[in-house]
């Protein structure tokens, strides 16, 4: 029996066996199991099998991760074992039937908000550093009071920290256009009918200096200045009408109709209907959040300091997006903010004993990278990687972060943004809160180490696993390849569209770097092209979405268009080069239909990554977002080993 007949039948029997699965597909990476029962999966067990890089759950599938070519060849196994491939259509249907109700609509409440919290963290630092900067104390050292800053500086602070709110609904109403399938720039247009001046500011109907507007003599119509709900509702219906017109109305019209009809009935739907019901709610939201954040004696902190990691490994965590927006939209702090944080510095001490205390250089090897990423404010490694896998350390960092959480909630800590936390988070907290929060989290982080080294893991002498696989995979590992004649590869785009961050993909094997550094891209056009001169290492057969080019200096590319698109099994897309092609800077790739992709409810960010692990790499820097052409405009750079 070859190696790769044996980790087929090993994956097989780690997901509860053959009756426990219902389909399988596969893209470059990762192996793509549909299964009956989710409790059946032994995840220890598959973590342990040979060649596997990670295992987890994401948009209703169990992904094992391979590896390009690995996964190939494992999957071919699977088949021969008598597991049939899944369709696109059950696919799609099996995935939307993983989870509950609330699962699945929190998981698609946070696609609509993940791609715009960038711009609320920035908002969130732009905040700190005005109160930095305002301090009596800071103004001291230059020999300046608080009366002296100008005006017009003053002013400008005021455009860097209040313009993301002022345009919220915009900003909702365009992601959540873009996730339900419709033309984001219709929900932008959108969203800003719902701030337009002409409306009743809405901070000022709260301050009683301006009166609604009152139609059909009972509706109070207001803008909806730092709303979120209603641009919510208004983009996700708006993208349903807006499909359901196009399909309908003939295409010599459509460039004329669909849009004009798509905007009247939503904005009057918006104002009349949709915003004054959904604004009621999101304040009785808001209400209620504040009431158990107030909580005397420091409660609410103990309480959400010990809960929050648990609602992370759910999976629901992103409903915290929302009120955390809203916190900040209507008092400008966020003491929610502070108190997770020490929750996640919590479990990021807990595996840090772990991985000082173990003798087992593997765990090692996983627990101390996995502790840093935490206290950067990413617990997801150190969580599902370590601490879960021995269950006491994520019990003694539940404890850490409720000790935590309680200094924070009785100091009444609240930073002025959201999404940074830990070590980053302090940036929040640049005013007089700032030995509080140290204080908090040292706290939080010192309990849960110090439980952690004494009761939650037991050191043994382990022994070594895998160490037949490791000469295994040094058998295999390719010959070196010679010291390239350049120092650096700057990389341009291979595709048209808007350069953002990775972690922005909805994927958590991109988003947290499991794959490789690099960027990810929003693609206006349905084109790729071969960014340099290179080879040709892999094309997916059945399903064209991704490729993987190879650079003269070993350098290895990978464009994997959409997320979840090999389970479109070619529709949509048409290759143009065969693995071992050669190819020249410029050279078309792959084509692919961008409605297609949204038909299928699919993410059509497309990452670009360097794959990790390569010989010949030293660092993958990545450019910031914007607007990029392909072939042209260069969107990392990576620099070799000498």
């Amino acid at each position: 029996m070859s190696e790769n007949q044996q980790i087929a039948k090993e994956v097989i029997q780690a997901v509860g066996g053959k009756e426990n699965i219902a389909s399988i597909a596969h893209c470059a990476t990762r192996l793509r199991i549909m299964v009956l029962d989710k409790d059946k999966i032994k995840q220890q067990q598959v973590e342990n099998i040979d060649k596997v890089k990670g295992a987890f759950f994401n948009s209703g599938q169990y992904q094992i991760i391979f590896g390009t070519g690995t996964v190939n060849r494992i999957f071919e196994e699977v088949e021969k074992l008598g597991i049939e491939s899944t369709s696109k259509e059950n696919l799609k249907a099996q995935g939307k039937k993983q989870g509950s109700l609330f699962q699945r609509a929190i998981r698609t409440f946070g696609d609509v908000f993940v791609p715009i919290i960038p711009v609320l963290v920035a908002t969130g630092l732009f905040m700190g550093l005005r109160g930095l900067l305002t301090q009596e104390l800071i103004l001291a050292w230059f020999g300046a009071a608080p009366e002296d800053i100008s005006p017009n500086f003053l002013l400008f602070t005021q455009v860097l920290t209040d313009t993301a709110f002022a345009f919220l609904p915009a900003l909702v109403a365009w992601s959540a256009f873009r996730v339900f399938g419709g033309s984001p720039v219709l929900g932008i247009v959108l969203g800003l009918m719902l701030v337009n001046p002409a409306l009743p500011n809405a901070y000022s109907v709260a301050d009683g200096s301006a009166h609604p507007l009152v139609m059909f003599g009972f509706i109070p119509i207001v803008g909806y200045q730092g709303s979120v709900l209603p641009a919510f509702f208004v983009g996700l219906l708006g993208a349903k009408l807006e499909k359901f017109l196009r399909r309908r109305i003939p295409e010599a019209l459509d460039l004329i109709l669909t849009p004009f009809i798509t905007l009247l009935i939503m904005i009057s739907l918006g104002l009349f209907v949709i915003g004054p019901v959904f604004h009621s709610l999101e304040l009785w939201v808001l209400h209620g959040t504040v009431s158990v954040l107030n909580l005397p004696f420091g409660a609410a902190g103990l309480v959400i300091g010990f809960l929050h990691q648990i609602i992370v490994v759910s999976g629901v965590h992103h409903i915290f997006n929302f009120l955390e927006i809203q916190l900040l939209e209507q008092s400008g702090s966020n003491p929610f903010n502070a108190i997770i944080t020490t929750a996640m510095a919590a479990q990021g001490a807990a595996c840090l004993a772990v991985g000082l205390k173990t003798k087992n250089m593997k765990l090692k090897a996983l627990a101390l990278p996995s502790s840093l990423s935490a206290f950067l404010g990413i617990t997801e490694p150190a969580i599902f990687g370590v601490n879960l896998r021995y269950m006491k350390p994520f019990i003694m960092g539940l404890i850490g972060g409720a000790v935590g959480g309680f200094l924070a909630s009785f100091f009444h800590l609240a930073g002025t943004g959201m999404s940074i936390t830990v070590i980053p988070g302090t940036l929040l907290y640049l005013n007089s809160q700032l030995p509080m929060y140290i204080l908090s989290n040292v706290a939080a982080m010192a309990v849960a180490f110090a439980l952690t080294w004494l009761f939650g893991y037991k050191n043994e002498a382990v022994k070594e696993e895998g160490g037949s696989a490791a000469s295994q995979a040094a058998a295999e590992a390719p010959a070196a390849k010679p010291a390239p004649a350049i120092d650096k590869l700057e990389i341009p785009s291979p595709i048209t569209g808007k350069a953002v961050s990775i972690t922005q993909v909805p994927d958590p094997a991109f988003a947290e770097k499991h794959m490789g550094e690099g960027i990810a891209i929003e693609p206006t056009e349905g084109k790729a092209f071969a960014p340099f001169d290179g080879t040709v290492a892999h094309v997916m057969d059945k399903s064209k979405h991704s490729v993987i080019l190879e650079h003269e200096s070993g350098v290895q590319l990978l464009i994997h268009i959409g997320i979840n698109t090999v389970g479109l099994k070619g529709t949509g897309f048409t290759a143009h080069v065969n693995t071992g092609d050669k190819v020249t800077k410029g050279q078309l790739l792959i084509e692919f239909d961008m409605d297609v992709i949204r038909e299928a409810e699919l993410p059509v960010v497309t990452p670009v990554l360097i794959p990790s692990g390569l010989d010949s790499v030293e660092q993958v820097i990545p450019s910031g977002e914007r607007n990029v052409t392909a072939v042209q405009d260069h969107v990392m750079t990576v620099n070799l080993k000498k």
